[in-house]
């Protein structure tokens, strides 16, 4: 039994895995134009993965039973986390930034349309919904077409209707700034603290994962970086230099999702 895939274009990255009763097509159900998985992704147990036009960077995972759909483009950065349940609506688009959660059983609606236009209905459009980078929404939340800024937050049930400002924490139906009381999602931490994370990090790896760290290199910045050799790990925009090694796959692997995220220099 293999999964349906049914598109133009299609490209599977090294080492992503598709459950054989996920199907990946047009959203009609017929061919669609575009469909994109990075490197190490995952599409879980009955995913309907029906896009004109989708696209999912490295290590992203669609846990079982998520619905994505819409012929606008869907676009997912690298580390995307999709809950199951979950339904990812792209009929005036969606684009879900780098290291973004979507909790379990989350709605994200880019459109609002059924009411009858003839007899005078209002309400009937849609409109892009963007979701930058870092954003973590917890769990059944249902998200309208709004503008997420980076590393936003909003707690399991919000109802967001508005749009999200960076790093602020949101709760609530409907969903109501909760920064001033909470707290930000991100606390500040120095370039010297976070090296000094990663380094034990990699040795717990080392010891607990059997992660070889010999090919794997830390940096604090970009211009720390000394060869062509090893994967660097870098700390001040966190990104690596991306080799494929096993290494530096099972090091990904055990940081994903909550100890760390990279992105691809």
């Amino acid at each position: 039994m293999r999964a349906r895939i049914d598109a133009d274009e299609v490209v599977i990255g090294t080492g992503t895995v598709i459950h054989p009763t996920a199907v990946l097509c047009g959203p009609t159900g017929g061919r669609a134009r575009r469909i994109v998985l990075g490197d190490h992704c995952y599409v879980g147990e009955s995913v309907q993965l029906r896009c004109d036009d989708f696209a999912m960077g490295d290590y992203g995972k669609i846990h079982h039973h998520g619905n994505v759909h819409g012929a606008q483009r869907c676009h997912l950065g690298h580390n995307a986390w999709i809950g199951q349940y979950t339904l990812l609506d792209s009929t005036g688009g969606l684009t879900i930034g780098d290291n973004c959660g979507i909790g379990a059983h989350s709605q994200l609606w880019s459109h609002i349309k059924y009411g009858d236009t003839l007899e005078g209905c209002r309400f009937l459009g849609e409109r892009p919904l963007t979701i930058g980078k870092d954003v973590w929404f917890v769990g059944h939340c249902i998200v309208s077409p709004i503008t997420a800024g980076d590393r936003a937050m909003a707690m399991v049930g919000s109802v967001i209707t508005r749009d999200l400002e960076p790093n602020h924490v949101y709760g609530g139906s409907p969903a109501v700034d909760l920064t001033a009381k909470v707290g930000p999602q991100f606390a500040p931490v120095t370039i010297d603290a976070k090296l000094a994370r990663l380094g034990e990090l990699l040795a717990e790896a080392a010891a607990t994962a059997e992660v070889d760290p010999t090919p794997i290199a830390l940096a604090a910045t970009a211009a720390d970086i000394t060869d062509d050799q090893r994967t660097w790990f870098v700390v001040d925009d966190r990104t690596y230099t991306k080799r494929g090694t096993a290494a530096e796959v099972a090091f990904m692997k055990f940081l994903l999702p909550a100890r760390g995220k990279f992105t691809p220099r």
